[in-house]
């Protein structure tokens, strides 16, 4: 049965069809973006504590130790309250003598994909005795669209008033974007703000999924100086004694589970992928705003790299908020060629197999026999 024909020929279980996300096109104000700097909600309840560190990887436990008291020293780091942090920008009204940690104002996860960095990072943020307007979580992309949405300079305005900010997965395969980002933590560091990253491999530096600080350090330039690598060393905890990911479903299967499921959307996987491409990656947290499931039809191969990107940014919106995801066609592993599994992007798109790969597993209640 084609994708098409299963969604013409609904089950008649649910009173409302589907949500089609081919069918929206989000709008994000600029003056929301900085607003939502925050972990996202698969991270809203993660603390040190529910972290569950492999026991054979004691670099995991080291880990969560050293965050913790970077997180304890940055109490009375700043100078407190927005207000003061943004007189000190101006160049005046700064304390003589900021109260500020002995040693790196920031640290550097550096691990590969799996290993649980951005649970740490979250944890990070949440341990950090400062209020939530004082403290910025995003993603490298997430940053960068800040400064396109603000402008440089209001940006760096905007975040001289943070005690912490946080970047996960920056982004090494940009020269520009690196440097500009760069500038930026420059600018912050000098106002005060403590900074934590992860990033992602650099093209050509396949090595085994992960990437290396010397990497993170060389590109950052300036900033190597204000950050101590910390390692975590271990496997994709995804993968951890987990099952394999369970096979595709019929059309028939998903269509009739996306009628069955308040909240769910339904879409033929070419459709949506066409459609990515006519919304701003920034928005894609807004288009799954609300979702309680996705289901596909037809899904296949990836075309194109530009695509493929596109989809790794969705894929990891979708496992951010938790939202299963339910499919039909090909199975997720085979999404990406393996001219693309061997290339500079290699780390981001096994990233993308294995949380598509979870959400899979977490559709498999969806199904209705």
């Amino acid at each position: 049965m084609s994708s098409s024909s299963a969604v013409s020929k609904p089950s008649p279980i649910a009173e409302a069809s589907p949500l089609s996300l081919c069918a929206l096109e989000p709008h994000v104000p600029a003056d929301r973006l900085v607003a939502e700097m925050v972990p996202p909600p698969r991270f809203d309840s993660v603390r040190f504590s529910t972290y569950i560190p492999d026991p054979n990887q004691p670099s995991q436990i080291e880990a969560v130790g050293v965050l913790e008291s970077f997180a304890g020293g940055l109490g009375g780091a700043h100078a407190s309250g927005a207000g003061k942090a943004k007189r000190g920008f101006l160049g005046f009204g700064r304390p003589k003598a900021p109260k500020t940690p002995a040693g790196p104002r920031g640290v550097y996860l550096d691990g590969g994909y799996g290993v649980g960095k951005t649970h740490l990072l979250a944890s990070l943020w949440h341990a950090t005795p400062a209020e939530p307007s004082l403290k910025a979580f995003g993603t490298f992309v997430e940053l960068t669209n800040l400064v396109g949405a603000l402008g440089f300079q209001q940006t760096v305005q905007t975040l001289s008033g943070h005690r912490l900010l946080c970047i996960d997965e920056f982004e090494l395969d940009d020269p520009g974007d690196t440097v500009l980002v760069s500038t930026l933590l420059g600018k912050l560091v000098d106002a005060g703000v403590a900074l934590a990253a992860t990033s992602n491999t650099l093209p050509g530096k396949l090595g085994e999924g992960r990437f290396a600080a010397a990497d993170f350090l060389r590109e950052i330039q300036g900033l190597s100086a204000h950050f101590r690598p910390l390692r975590i060393d271990g496997e994709d905890y995804r993968h951890r004694g987990l099952p394999e990911a369970p096979a595709p479903y019929s059309d028939e299967q998903v269509t009739k589970a996306a009628y069955a499921t308040e909240g769910a959307s339904l879409d033929d996987f070419p459709h949506l992928l066409e459609h990515l491409a006519r919304v701003h990656p920034s928005r894609y947290g807004a288009l799954t705003d609300g979702l309680k499931a996705v289901c596909l039809t037809d899904v296949r191969p990836i075309p194109d790299q530009s695509t493929a990107l596109r989809l790794v940014v969705l894929a990891d919106r979708l496992y951010d908020r938790e939202v299963p995801v339910l499919a039909s066609g090909q199975p997720f592993d085979k999404l990406f060629s393996e001219e693309m599994l061997q290339g500079g992007y290699r780390k981001k798109y096994f990233r993308a197999i294995s949380r598509l790969t979870a959400l899979a597993r977490d559709a498999k209640s969806l199904i209705t026999h």
